[in-house]
């Protein structure tokens, strides 16, 4: 039998400094680009988890014991690791994830960015202190929580992991990351810089597997909380599991989210907009447009968008789905529509792609952008993430009724609203149930130090996980009061 030679070598554990290689079972990583076998991940047990959080355990009194300004340096040089290895890293997103090289790189400066916002902690968290009474003084001070988990999706595969590493580290925990197992590779590679950025070994900690391993992440009693990204589906699983097991959870899911498009919407501005929202990173984002609502007569801005989609060239400057039960999946969804009666008014499915073969096979796993008009709140298309280069539009005769259809999704991730009144911008941000809102931007991610989270079924649990908020999330308050004079007056406050 011929030896197949992988172009990245098999992904390992990485725990208390260095790989851990044992008899684990192991899965191939493929490639989205052309469907190959580039690498292996272990899917880790229960055992392996466990040896992870013992390392977690050893390292944390002195890393919790370090003072922050001083665990700042550690992440002063990391960033300059991440930028000296911006091209490696940018290609690793692309060769796993399937990202353009431009997604790619834009998402390793949204790395830095993070890390960025981390060394300003310790300018963010200082103790307060008052004399509440003669020589009696109140004390409040923020301590890391111990050992943290966060459960990383296959989406973004360097920039997920940054929501958290940094700020929690920063804040005196350590750390266990589970990757996604379909992008293990990236995560392997951000632990060895860290280490070589001068992390003490066992601070930060990388274990691979399914959903086995996110089950026994869960229940291990020596992890004090948790954060998951992912669909919501499965974050509503691991925030009950979670905090049934008395951690702390943090769990984003899915998104629906709605683009609310007005006639006097600048033209071209509009267009270019939402199809670069639905479009970026093929679709498979949380903060990606899901469904347009035409309030009016918007038919001009619709055939622009046609215009501004026929520009991405899959293969080119549009990349692939993640998988073949991905790109089935998505086509379901607008077969289906079509069925209901929507018009495909442009058709993405079995694009031509240079040098590969069409669809789904070896040559990848391709959509063309696909605009599904007339669609209505039955579809499935309606209620359901996509997850891939689609955007549906639904009509609304006024701006209350775009709200309701809004109002009337599940989710609550972002919302946008396209329009020169500032009357009808401010109505769609006071009354959108989102967490995130867009005015005349198709994806409205807050930058640093704004944090990231939506509402409804798109987060379960308190705070957000970038930020200032997650401060909050990944610390506990400890009190202290002190007396040091006798001869003080006493009084009913002392």
């Amino acid at each position: 039998m011929a030896t197949i030679t992988l172009k990245y070598p098999e992904v390992t554990n990485f725990i208390a400094g260095k790989p851990e290689v044992n008899g684990q079972q192991k899965m191939d990583v493929h490639s989205p680009l052309d469907g190959t076998v580039i690498s292996t991940v272990p899917l880790s047990s229960a055992s392996d988890l466990d040896k992870a959080v013992k390392a977690a355990e050893a390292a944390f009194p002195a890393w919790s014991g370090t003072p922050i300004k001083e665990r700042s340096q550690i992440f002063f040089r990391y960033r300059e690791l991440l930028f000296k290895n911006r091209d490696e890293l940018a290609t690793l997103v692309h060769t796993e994830n399937g990202k353009t090289m431009d997604e790619s790189y834009a998402e390793v400066d949204k790395s830095m960015e993070l890390c960025e916002f981390a060394c300003s902690l310790p300018q963010l968290i200082q103790g307060e202190v008052l004399e509440v009474s003669k020589g009696v003084e109140c004390r409040i001070e923020r301590k890391p929580l111990g050992v943290v988990a966060s459960i990383a999706p296959f989406n973004f595969p360097n920039m997920v992991p940054h929501w958290t590493i940094p700020n929690a580290l920063m804040l005196g925990n350590t750390m266990i990351l589970k990757p996604s197992e379909v992008v293990p590779i990236s995560a392997i590679r951000i632990a060895e810089l860290l280490k070589e950025a001068g992390l003490p070994d066992g601070v930060f900690n990388v274990v691979h597997g399914d959903r086995a391993i996110v089950e026994a992440i869960c229940d291990h009693p020596g992890i004090k909380a948790v954060s998951f990204v992912g669909s919501t589906t499965v974050a509503k699983i691991v925030y009950i599991r979670a905090t049934a097991s008395l951690k702390r959870a943090l769990c984003l899911g899915g998104a629906k989210n709605h683009l609310l498009v007005l006639p006097d919407a600048h033209l071209e501005m509009t267009a270019s907009n939402v199809v670069a929202s639905m479009s970026g990173c093929a679709g498979q984002r949380c903060m990606a447009a899901a469904q347009m609502v035409g309030i009016g007569a918007v038919e001009p801005i619709i055939q622009q968008m046609i215009v501004e989609a026929k520009k991405l060239i899959p293969g080119k400057n549009l990349g692939p789905v993640i998988s073949k039960v991905a790109y089935e999946r998505i086509l379901g969804f607008i077969e289906e529509a079509e069925k209901a009666g929507a018009k495909v008014l442009l058709d993405g499915r079995n694009p031509k792609v240079e040098g590969r073969d069409p669809g789904s096979g070896p040559g990848g796993y391709y959509l063309g952008p696909t605009i599904i008009d007339h669609v209505t709140a039955d579809m499935r298309i309606s209620k359901e993430e996509v997850f891939g280069p689609v955007i549906s539009i639904i009509r609304a005769k006024d701006l209350d009724a775009g709200i309701a259809i809004e109002n009337a999704n599940p989710y609550g991730n972002a919302a946008a609203v396209f329009t020169q009144s500032g009357g009808n911008a401010r109505q769609v941000m006071e009354r959108a149930s989102a967490g995130m809102i867009g005015v005349n931007i198709g994806v409205p991610v807050p930058r640093e130090p704004f944090s990231f989270g939506g509402w409804n079924d798109s987060k379960f649990g308190t705070c957000d996980i970038t930020g200032k908020s997650s401060i909050e999330f990944w610390t506990q308050l400890k009190k202290t009061t002190t007396k040091w004079n006798p001869e003080g007056k006493v009084n009913w406050m002392s």
